[in-house]
């Protein structure tokens, strides 16, 4: 059983979720391993937009009576906030999407249309998430460019030294994860980063698994983009933002065309927004931006070096306790080089009826293929089981984790 000394006060902030304290069935509390999913949200996120909707509800950047002004100072707080938040050099670099998937697409759309050419290469990963995978594709078929790939090794590694043989070829852009929602590798952003501008590449993160967790400094690690999504770091669904540096962000041109994304409009031809508007077109999702502000408060009070020494102290003991359950298999790195994520199989157990039986127990893992099926056709799996984890959970809970295990065990044996 655990003994560790937590080095955040989860106690007090679990008060802070309701949710959590939420019985599954009368006597089964919840115990939440879904986080790489989409986290739960604490009472700031909830009473913030609840405020916003009672208060100041109303559309922005065209209204000039009292409820408009406060509804825009509201949403260009939350972008402010953001930009703080992932150390961007100007509040201009950061455009709000609906989430990661988006703002990927918004680059693919937005800068690959207008910057690549027949015959120019992508380079990506073997363990990227669909959203990092489809837009690439897309913009392959329709444009005649090449994808590359550079491989997992059975470690749960990307392999380098491919990495450095595809860099020799002169890729246009470099597009990988911070951490996979799998395998919950933590890659060397900074090191490849460096090393695709030597090439003459820019380079992309999806920070959806990495900003909710890990400290993210743009300008120390050297990204040209970098995607992200409020609902996995405590705000809500809707809402994501995509950080990209003001020249590039200059050079692109709009995404999609609508109101607030013009500087006038005749009927022929029209003059697009200054940036970052003039990828923001329509009313946005202002609430949601309300909720993202609270959300990264949150986060900041709390102190992201703390939430990432829980969870490298929570992965750790899971790791150890994992390894007790007969049959089960862990996918990934060791501790020290992943994130609060475990992906497994269990010997003769489908990973749904995993799942199932775990959720008699109140306890919500995810399974499938989590949006990564080529990464799990290298691992040779249709699917795995995946418990993920987060701030508010508890070393008791990866106890509860692995007895409920032991019990699917003793059941299919």
């Amino acid at each position: 059983m655990a003994t560790e000394t937590y080095i955040l006060d989860v106690a007090r902030i679990r008060a802070d979720f309701p949710i959590l304290q939420r019985e599954i069935r009368p006597g089964v509390r919840l115990i939440y391993l879904d986080s790489t999913a989409t986290a739960q949200k604490p009472l700031a996120v909830i009473e913030a937009m609840d405020r916003y909707y009672r208060w100041s509800n109303a559309n922005i950047h065209r209204g000039v009576h009292t409820l408009g002004e406060e509804a825009t100072a509201l949403y260009e707080a939350a972008r402010q906030r953001v930009a703080r938040f992932i150390r961007a050099r100007k509040a201009r670099e950061i455009v709000f999407t609906r989430n990661t998937t988006e703002a990927i697409n918004l680059v693919a759309y937005a800068w690959g249309r207008s910057q690549l050419r027949t015959g120019d290469l992508i380079v990506l990963t073997e363990m990227e998430h669909h959203s990092n995978l489809v837009p690439w594709q897309i913009l392959a078929a329709e444009k005649n460019i090449r994808l590359e790939f550079v491989p997992v090794t059975e470690a749960g590694y990307l392999d380098l030294e491919t990495y450095e043989h595809l860099l020799d070829q002169s890729p246009r852009l470099v597009a990988f994860t911070h951490m996979s929602n799998v395998l919950g590798t933590i890659n060397p952003v900074r090191e490849m980063a460096e090393k695709a501008h030597r090439a003459g590449a820019l380079v992309l993160v999806d920070g959806a698994q990495s900003v909710p967790h890990l400290r993210v400094d743009v300008q120390a690690l050297g990204v040209d983009f970098l995607a992200f999504s409020a609902h996995k770091m405590l705000g809500p669904t809707g809402i994501g933002a995509l950080y990209a540096r003001e020249d590039l962000l200059e050079q692109m041109p709009p995404f999609l065309g609508g109101g607030d994304m013009i500087k006038k409009v005749m009927l022929r031809t029209f003059t697009p927004n200054d940036i970052p508007y003039k990828f923001e077109a329509g009313t946005p999702a202002i609430a949601e931006a309300v909720g993202l502000e609270a959300a990264v408060a949150y986060l900041e009070e709390v102190g992201m070096e703390a939430i990432e020494a829980h969870e490298r102290g929570l992965i750790a003991y899971a790791l150890e306790r994992l390894a007790t359950v007969p049959g089960l298999k862990i996918y990934g790195p060791v501790a020290d080089h992943r994130g609060g994520v475990v992906s497994f199989s269990m010997e003769g157990v489908h990973p749904h009826d995993v799942a199932q039986l775990l959720d008699r127990e109140g306890i919500a893992v995810r399974a499938g293929h989590h949006c990564a099926m080529p990464l799990h056709e290298k691992l040779g799996l249709t699917a795995t089981t995946r418990a993920s984890f987060y701030l508010y959970n508890t070393y008791e809970e990866v106890d509860r984790l692995v007895e409920a295990l032991h019990k699917v065990r003793a059941i299919f044996e």
